[in-house]
């Protein structure tokens, strides 16, 4: 495993009308659970697991997830990935999914929270087919802190990049260092606490639907900002800036939940997890 705190392999294939696992590794502080079939669909849901409770100083995560033609399959976590203070090294996770034709992918976790003097880095590198769809989300939450303060950890950092036929086809890099940066101010996080980031690519996904999307979205009904931009493959991206993560959730629940009906004519797996 060498330097790595943890390990994950997964790789899936679809087989007599089921996504099942053709193989699966883990070792360290990772761990996945058995597959969960919501429904009849034959999606398979995975669960991962941090026994260790939260990131600290200097530790290191690898996943790497392959599903092969027409494979489904949604992947999450059990609870809130937690950064604690890392005083010497930044707590590091890189990821590398490999999307077949056909296959489709929902990579749900549950909230990032960093906590006082917490340095992070996270990277996703995603290479797909261009028959495959991929819907992503994450949200950054700041933690508690002795005195108070919102933005108290050090650093978060996420880079995703989307491949399709080797090309570089979406660059998406975020990055918060509050003691460097107007962290309230216009063009971070402009008075807002918690940051909700969406990628969804897929060859169902034009204006249109963009169109629709937005004009079924009730963001008026939450103190909120969002905004949706079309990819220059077809997909879009999602922010939203908001001050608690129920806000964000339920935007996403939406999203989701309409991407679902629309394209697949299905009801997104129940996530719930307490």
């Amino acid at each position: 495993m060498g330097d790595w705190t943890g390990v994950l392999h997964l790789n899936a294939e679809a087989r007599k009308g089921k996504t099942v696992a053709k193989n699966v590794y883990f070792q360290g502080a990772f761990k996945v659970m058995r597959p969960i079939y919501h429904d009849d669909s034959g999606q398979a849901c995975y669960y991962l697991l941090n026994p260790g409770g939260g990131y600290l100083d200097g530790d290191r995560y690898r996943m790497k997830i392959s599903l092969d033609e027409n494979a489904r399959l949604t992947l999450t976590t059990q609870g809130a990935t937690k950064i604690y203070k890392t005083p010497k090294n930044y707590a590091y996770q890189e990821s590398e999914i490999f999307l077949g034709a056909g296959s489709y992918l929902e990579y749900i976790p549950d909230p990032l929270i960093a906590y006082q003097n917490a340095k992070y880095k996270q990277k996703n590198v995603i290479r797909m087919d261009r028959s495959a769809t991929f819907l992503y989300s994450d949200i950054l939450t700041p933690g508690w802190s002795p005195g108070g303060e919102r933005f108290s950890y050090k650093t978060i950092q996420l880079l995703n990049e989307i491949y399709m036929d080797d090309e570089l086809v979406v660059y998406d890099h975020i990055k918060l260092n509050p003691a460097e940066q107007n962290i309230k101010g216009l063009g971070f996080m402009e008075g807002y606490s918690h940051l909700g980031s969406m990628i969804v690519i897929s060859a169902l996904a034009n204006s249109t639907f963009l169109d629709q999307l937005y004009s079924a979205l009730d963001v008026k009904s939450y103190d909120c900002k969002v905004g949706l931009s079309l990819l220059p493959v077809q997909g879009f991206t999602i922010r939203v800036l908001a001050n608690s993560t129920q806000v964000i959730e339920k935007i996403f629940a939406d999203i989701h939940q309409m991407i679902s009906q629309e394209w697949f004519q299905t009801q997104p797996s129940p996530l719930r997890k307490y």
